[in-house]
């Protein structure tokens, strides 16, 4: 079995269900409100480990009601949670989802704990770092603390996995020279390297750009398209997405990347397979409501691949 680490957040997810986005200044009903487990790094988290590995988890969380909702889902999908720090005097992370009847979302993000991830609380997981196969990290946590992570991964020889979301034009040349992959949407992709993401030819340019900057290995996910990868051999192409009707897109991105590490060879040899097993796990999820909730079971990804 493959052992995955998931640095990263842990969010108490608001779900606004909304016809629309408000205009400034305008007053919006909403259709309805809900309340779920989220956050990139645990909904990564979680589909790493529903589609088949075994994961670590390194972050932190209030002294809440928030903090142990969050914490209880993690070990209620048998996640490990030894390296999930609960601080006291700090709120629990949490995100206000905006859903559109049209089945996109617009978040917004409350660090709380999250923002408290550092060096320490990397240190006292040194080992089981160490000790995996493959290291996840994004940025709604603290970048010192990925820097310190994927250092640690890279002199054990594990593969890191960065998704730089929410993106930042200033990633450090250094944590990108530590990347053997970066996974960006393309809006990401195109705050990154400045490279309007529209078609073929702007995917591998920006894949280029990523490359110059300092990563790897490059898979630029658009959404209902599909994915385009682009390797440190030169290998590259486009997968498309499976047709189907969203309900809500959010955790697609998380499940994608959360599958793609449970089928990815150390070597990448076998990438356009793992991209297509990631966009079967990430059709799934967008067909149910909510984040964790809706990110499915290998069992389910291996069935509607028939």
């Amino acid at each position: 079995m493959k052992k995955i680490t998931v640095l990263g957040s842990l969010n108490a997810d608001t779900i606004l269900h909304i016809p629309h986005l408000p205009q400034q200044g305008e007053t919006l009903a909403m259709d309805d409100a809900s309340t779920a487990p989220g956050g990139k790094g645990a909904n990564q988290a979680v589909a790493a480990k529903r589609l088949g590995a075994d994961v670590n988890f390194i972050g932190a969380v209030g002294d809440d009601q928030n903090g142990q909702l969050l914490l209880d889902a993690l070990q209620a999908d048998g996640i490990d949670t030894a390296h999930v720090a609960e601080l006291s005097g700090v709120a629990t992370g949490a995100a206000y989802i905006m859903l559109e009847s049209d089945s996109n979302n617009t978040i917004l993000i409350l660090g709380g704990a999250n923002r408290q991830v550092n060096e320490s609380n990397v240190a006292a997981a040194d080992a089981t770092i160490k000790a995996s196969d493959v290291l996840i990290a994004q940025f709604e946590t603290p970048m010192v603390a990925t820097l310190s992570a994927f250092k640690a991964a890279k002199a054990a020889d594990v593969m890191t996995v960065l998704n730089p979301a929410p993106a930042t034009k200033d990633i450090p040349a250094e944590l990108l020279a530590l990347t053997d992959l970066v996974v960006p949407n393309e809006t990401e992709a195109e705050i990154i390297t400045g490279i309007p993401v529209t078609d073929d030819l702007s995917m591998e340019s920006a894949a280029k750009r990523l490359q110059e900057m300092g990563a790897k290995n490059v898979i630029i996910t658009v959404g209902e398209r599909g994915s385009y990868f682009h390797m440190a051999d030169g290998e590259n192409g486009f997968v498309p997405a499976l047709k189907v009707k969203a309900v809500d897109t959010t955790a697609a991105g998380d499940t994608f990347i959360g599958a793609l590490t449970t089928k990815l060879d150390a070597d990448m040899r076998n990438v356009e397979d793992a991209v297509r097993f990631a966009n079967a796990a990430a059709a799934i999820t967008v067909q149910g409501a909510g984040a964790q909730p809706s990110i499915p079971t290998l069992d389910q990804v291996n069935a509607s691949r028939g």
